[in-house]
């Protein structure tokens, strides 16, 4: 199975459209256009019953106290976490792209509806309902796509790994609420196939992605 994208090379860097913040000489960054990126797949093995897409960032910081802050720096040498920017179930087993725009248009204070989403779909939270959980104009629960928003004083080139999930059944046997590590445990027994993509993303002037 192929994962490919229009809208950036496997390695390359992520364009400003697609991410939750945009460089801004001014104050360091600004709200990006958010749009989903286009994605398409190919060679999907025969029993594909339903699709299942998760991207996630590998490269968090594991402690939050020099993020973002005047005249400090995140070393590299910090552990890094996983932070979940998509999490998307039951995509039919008969779709074979999803095009750039579609799931995310743009940042939408205290998050997007869901679980609901375009073509069957459900759409679980991402780390940004964690992030702004103490933002009293930004706190709730993140459905769906929200793109890249490394800490602008982070110190290494983020990455942002969309990986694609063959799975044998047509729904993921979870209900209500969920996130990235639910959707991996509940579909760690259904994987026929899987393939990623990863793309790169910084807002530290000093770095170029």
């Amino acid at each position: 199975m192929q994962l490919t994208s229009n809208s950036f090379i496997d390695g390359g860097a992520i364009p400003s459209d697609f991410a939750f913040c945009s460089p801004d000489p001014a104050h360091h960054v600004c709200l990006g256009r958010n749009l989903n990126p286009h994605l398409a797949w190919q060679d999907a093995p025969a029993g594909t019953k339903s699709f299942v897409l998760i991207c996630h960032d590998p490269d968090v910081p594991s402690q939050g106290d020099d993020v973002n802050q005047e005249g400090r720096t995140i070393p590299a040498s910090l552990p890094r976490i996983d932070f979940f920017h998509w999490v998307l179930v039951d995509l039919p087993g008969s779709q074979k792209e999803i095009n750039a725009g579609v799931f995310s248009k743009a940042v939408t204070p205290r998050g997007k509806p869901g679980p609901q989403a375009l073509h069957g779909t459900r759409q679980g939270i991402n780390n940004y309902t964690d992030w702004f959980a103490g933002d009293n104009d930004m706190r709730g629960d993140y459905y769906g796509y929200d793109g890249p928003c490394p800490p602008w004083n982070d110190t290494i080139v983020h990455r942002y790994v969309f990986t694609l999930y063959a799975l044998d059944i047509e729904s993921l046997p979870l209900s209500g609420r969920f996130g990235g590590q639910e959707v991996r445990m509940a579909i760690s027994d259904h994987i026929l196939a899987q393939a990623s993509l990863t793309g790169i993303y910084t807002l530290n002037p000093a770095l170029h992605a």
